[in-house]
């Protein structure tokens, strides 16, 4: 093995890369473990999402492999000695899992995509993401966090409420019964939460407007990394167009729920998913302006995306922010925002690859041509 320093040089060096694309993978032929909730896994990635992010690299000429984000992982990363890992990856369990990969491989020194590892450990907890919104002046819908189930409500807080786990993905248990309406609703989902998901249940007001979603991409710096620096604005960030989900005609009616979720865009019981989003310019702005605050305050890099959803008076409320998006081409959310505004899959996710590179050192930066003014 290269000494650390030699190593590091080499990488640089060079022009294509070995990369392992680092993630979790649904096997549903095999049955769950005892114990475990009903939707486990749920925001694991099937094997094709996997291919499709290889093949879309590899149109650069980088070599790929896949490896499975498990207990072998260590041990796969020295045998493969990658020169970077693509990371999409969920974790095994616990309440930092998307922070485990990452601190992995920053122990290892091994470069890798997206955001570090403070900010995957924070962003999977709703209700620490929340205050820290909170506490900067970004608006959320009042909360409490229920660890044993019968905390005294807060007086802010009104029925109906909205009760789901504090600290997972994919909608995981969110379904119709996620909104209450009384006491006794309250304490019955509050405890079916906290026994079934085996962490706090965050309760929240409901919110009865339309629920939109904001990717973001970038950084201060992306237009000397990025192969299509047009994409990106003044302040270094490129705002995806808006997506609206709407979920009236879902399987579960006004809840982006989990098994909503799990349908292909356009299935029957599927939410609509309408990029752009028909909104005013003035609404649009200020969903983007928050996505770029919310991605922002946790120190997000280079991805995110933003669930934003309206009070019934239509002010816009920050849900939850996720910092690993989703990438199945055509079926994502990120995925159907790029595709929206006519961005290749393939060009999409290169670019969080040479974002990532360039923190590492492995992309020279760029000479940009010198915008000059026509005015006298």
């Amino acid at each position: 093995m290269l000494p650390r320093n030699e190593e590091k040089s080499t990488r640089r060096m060079k022009r294509y890369w070995k990369i392992a694309v680092l993630a979790n993978i649904k096997d549903e032929s095999k049955p769950k473990p005892e114990g475990v909730p009903p939707d486990a896994f749920a925001d694991f990635d099937h094997i094709e999402t996997i291919d499709s992010i290889r093949a879309a690299l590899e149109t650069d000429g980088h070599q790929t492999v896949f490896i499975q984000a498990d207990a072998d992982l260590p041990f796969a990363l020295k045998d493969v000695r990658p020169d970077i890992c693509f990371n999409i990856a969920e974790g095994l369990g616990g309440d930092a899992r998307e922070a485990q990969v990452p601190a992995l491989l920053e122990m290892f020194q091994i470069p890798y995509t997206g955001s570090r590892v403070l900010t995957n450990g924070i962003s999977l907890d709703k209700t620490l993401t929340k205050r820290i919104w909170r506490d900067r002046r970004l608006p959320v819908a009042p909360f409490q966090e229920f660890t044993i189930g019968d905390e005294p409500l807060r007086p802010e807080l009104k029925f109906p409420l909205f009760v789901k786990p504090a600290r997972e993905g994919t909608g995981m248990g969110v379904d119709t019964k996620a909104i209450v309406k009384n006491e006794r609703e309250l304490r019955e989902r509050a405890m079916y939460i906290i026994n079934t998901y085996q962490q706090p249940a965050l309760v929240e007001t409901f919110l009865p407007g339309r629920e939109f979603t904001v990717g973001i991409m970038g950084r201060p710096d992306a237009k000397f990394y990025s192969r299509h620096p047009e994409w990106y604005e003044k302040d270094g960030f490129h705002r995806f167009p808006v997506l609206e989900l709407d979920s009236r005609r879902s399987v579960t009616p006004n809840v982006y729920s989990q098994a909503s979720k799990a349908k292909e865009v356009g299935q029957e019981g599927a939410p609509d998913y309408v990029c752009p989003a028909n909104i005013d310019p003035e609404l649009d702005k200020k969903l983007k302006h928050f996505a770029l605050r919310a991605h922002q305050l946790l120190y997000a890099l280079d991805v995110s995306r933003t669930d934003i959803r309206l009070d019934e008076d239509g002010n816009p409320r920050l849900l939850e922010i996720n910092t690993l998006p989703g990438l199945t081409p055509n079926y994502s959310d990120l995925c159907l925002q790029s595709k929206a505004e006519g961005i290749r899959y393939e060009d999409l996710i290169l670019d969080i690859l040479y974002l990532g590179a360039s923190r590492w050192g492995m992309v020279a930066p760029r000479e940009l041509p010198i915008q000059t003014s026509n005015k006298k």
